[in-house]
């Protein structure tokens, strides 16, 4: 770690960034595979996240004088032992990571396929790919690290990465996908590509058909085979803003939408629209931001989320919205009560609780949450969906 970055962290002025900028802090002074050596020194110039997976760029220095560029992929794998773990099998010691770089000015990305070995200190699956495994002349790598180095190796060499590595700048956006290992743990089986499990950002584990991006290719409401698409990895864009009009973007329109046909409300024309404005671009565990327009006296059914979150912010017109009774103690004694259809679910009771622009309506796991617009004019919020873990 650059020395001088502990001053500016320690000066008194920035003592604010103790807990505003704390991740700045780890980035430069965490665990990498070689700092089990202080011989070592990592600069970190870039770290991206989704969900499960990281992937950090940055340098190595060896005594002071510059090693080589490289690329860090952790994966905490929780996703991926769910999935292996349902077919009575484990996740061993290594996992597979299938990566591709964009690379600016490439007419071909190269992509490849990665071994990830388990790291006790991060809890999770890591590798680094370096540009470069030789020593700088006249010195030699510490013996600490050199059983970590080489081919398969927790610190590595990928022939179809090299050039692309020896100038970070150019690798715009990495995909990302991860499989079990191909061998079974701990009876050393094979797992045949057909039968390997896959955590692929939700892509129904290469195994159907279902997608999970939407785009507005169809204005006809509810056209999910033209709307629906699917991919099969995790986008880390290295993109450091995006910057763009809400405005400009085509709606995706779905009739009826979070509810059951034999809900009463469901009526032909109940039209609400979603600009899914980010998606695949957003990291850590969120996994959309988009804008809803619910048309005068148009519902967005009453539905429950598991293990994600949502908020809503309105900032257009007026309209009621439902949470579950309960679900926020101080609504239960300011509003009335409803027996209202839940998706998926029998009816509940729950609070109908009158918004407009400025309201924040914000949904932990376990809650309840729909919107009604009972006016004449749209009624406009803005929604982040986020894994709770």
């Amino acid at each position: 770690m650059n020395p001088i970055f502990d001053e500016i962290y320690t000066s008194p002025e920035n003592q604010v960034f103790h807990t505003v900028f704390f991740p700045d802090r780890i980035y430069h002074a965490r665990y990498l595979n070689a700092t089990r050596s202080s011989r070592y020194r990592y600069n970190t110039t870039e770290v991206r996240g989704k969900a499960d997976a990281i992937i950090m760029k940055g340098q190595v220095y060896l005594d002071g004088k510059f090693l080589s560029n490289f690329i860090r992929i952790e994966h905490k794998a929780s996703r991926l032992l769910e999935l292996v773990r349902e077919n009575n099998r484990f996740l061993g010691e290594s996992t597979i990571a299938w990566v591709k770089l964009h690379v600016e000015g490439w007419n071909h990305n190269p992509e490849t396929r990665v071994k990830l070995h388990y790291c006790e200190w991060i809890k999770g699956y890591q590798v680094e790919i370096w540009d470069t495994l030789e020593s700088p002349f006249g010195s030699s790598h510490d013996i600490k690290v050199l059983d970590l180095i080489g081919k398969d190796g927790e610190i590595t060499r990928v022939k179809k990465f090299t050039n692309a590595i020896k100038d970070l700048s150019k690798i715009k956006r990495a995909e990302i996908a991860f499989r079990e290992a191909y061998t079974q743990h701990p009876t050393g089986w094979g797992i045949s590509e057909e039968d390997a499990e896959w955590d692929n950002y939700f892509g129904n584990n290469n195994k159907g058909s279902e997608g999970n991006i939407q785009v507005p290719n169809n204005p006809n409401p509810n056209s999910h085979d033209d709307n629906t698409i699917r991919v099969d990895s995790y986008l880390l864009d290295f993109q450091r803003a995006f910057v763009m009009n809400a405005n400009e973007v085509d709606p995706v329109r779905y009739e009826n939408g979070m509810m059951d046909d034999h809900n009463p409300e469901c009526f032909d024309g109940n039209i609400i629209e979603m600009k899914w404005l980010l998606q695949r671009e957003l990291g850590g565990n969120l996994v959309f931001f988009h804008e809803v327009t619910i048309p005068a006296n148009a519902i967005e059914g009453t539905h429950r989320h598991i293990g994600s979150e949502e908020l809503y912010y309105i900032t257009e017109g007026e309209g009621v919205a439902y949470v579950g009774e309960g679900d926020d103690p101080s609504a239960d004694v300011k509003y009335p009560t409803v027996n209202t259809s839940i998706y998926g679910l029998e009816k509940k009771d729950c609070k109908e609780v009158p918004v407009s622009k400025g309201s924040v309506i914000y949904t932990k796991s376990g809650g309840i949450h729909g919107i009604r617009n009972p006016k004449n004019k749209p009624l406009k919020f803005v929604a982040f969906l986020y894994h709770s873990a």
